[in-house]
């Protein structure tokens, strides 16, 4: 079992950080990024909580050195794949894991943004600069997992009754 989760969070962090080159919203300092909310749903219910943000922080990190990515690309998308991680595991309900992503990428996530774009980056951001950029995008791949998640139980529901 752990080979494969190995397995499904390699296959994730290598498509979340290839991808990174291709599709990202420029939102200030930021690079909303969809395709990391996809895939912080998608390792919640793959994989739990723990490899969500280990998965996370591997992609950031990597889109970091590629130079495709932020400082400010850590806290939303370990924020969102722990509190999707948990919500999963609580509800087994997938609208209610995209639900947390959404709130913890899109709300915590743009909240934490704005000290390190302050602090670190020396950028200037008010209060809730970061929040509308983040929801954008935490919505676009929270969307996008749901139905692939909806559409990969559909095919199960069909062969199992093949």
């Amino acid at each position: 079992m752990k080979t494969k989760k190995l397995t499904i969070s390699a296959l994730f962090i290598a498509i979340g950080a290839l991808a990174g080159n291709v599709i990202y919203i420029p939102v200030g300092a930021s690079k909303c990024f969809p395709i990391q909310h996809t895939i912080n749903v998608l390792s919640a219910v793959f994989l739990g909580p723990l490899y969500g943000v280990i998965n996370a922080f591997c992609i950031s990190l990597l889109r970091n050195f590629m130079g495709t990515g932020s400082l400010l690309a850590f806290p939303g998308s370990m924020i969102g794949a722990l509190l999707a991680g948990y919500a999963y595991q609580l509800t087994k309900n997938t609208y209610a894991t995209a639900a947390a992503e959404i709130f913890g990428t899109g709300i915590l996530g743009g909240l934490l943004a704005v000290p390190i774009a302050v602090l670190v980056m020396g950028k200037e951001a008010g209060a809730l600069a970061y929040v509308p950029g983040f929801l954008l995008s935490t919505i676009g791949g929270s969307i996008i997992a749901v139905v692939l998640l909806k559409s990969t139980m559909l095919v199960k529901a069909v062969n199992k009754s093949v």
